[in-house]
């Protein structure tokens, strides 16, 4: 996987994090990043987000075996993190504890 299959944008590293330890349906995810703490996402930036990660194989989706709801006639999609998803979010959090961690050599000392 290249380089550029693995970057991401702050929304996508929040998503990827909000599915890292379990599978979770549109809303569930805006959920788990609402209440702890994270930044708001909207239903119009998730889903195309979730659209990209899914074509860089970084998540993968399902339908739910529940029936339908009632009021909408729609079927829960649930989304999953890859493998290749967990590495990408494990470079970015590598590469920010880097950052963090990172102290200028002193010269002539």
């Amino acid at each position: 996987m290249s380089e550029l299959d693995l970057r991401l944008t702050p929304n996508q590293e929040v998503i990827l994090a909000a599915l890292r330890l379990h599978r979770r349906y549109g809303l569930e995810i805006l959920a788990a990043i609402e209440n702890s703490g994270g930044k708001q996402i909207g239903f119009n930036s998730l889903y195309p987000n979730l659209k990209k990660l899914e074509k860089k194989g970084l998540v993968q989706s399902e339908w739910g075996d529940e029936p339908a709801e009632e009021h909408s006639g729609a079927r829960r999609k649930y989304y999953r993190i890859t493998t290749a998803g967990l590495q990408a979010l494990d470079l970015k959090q590598q590469l920010l504890a880097g950052v963090a961690n990172w102290i200028p050599e002193t010269e002539g000392v």
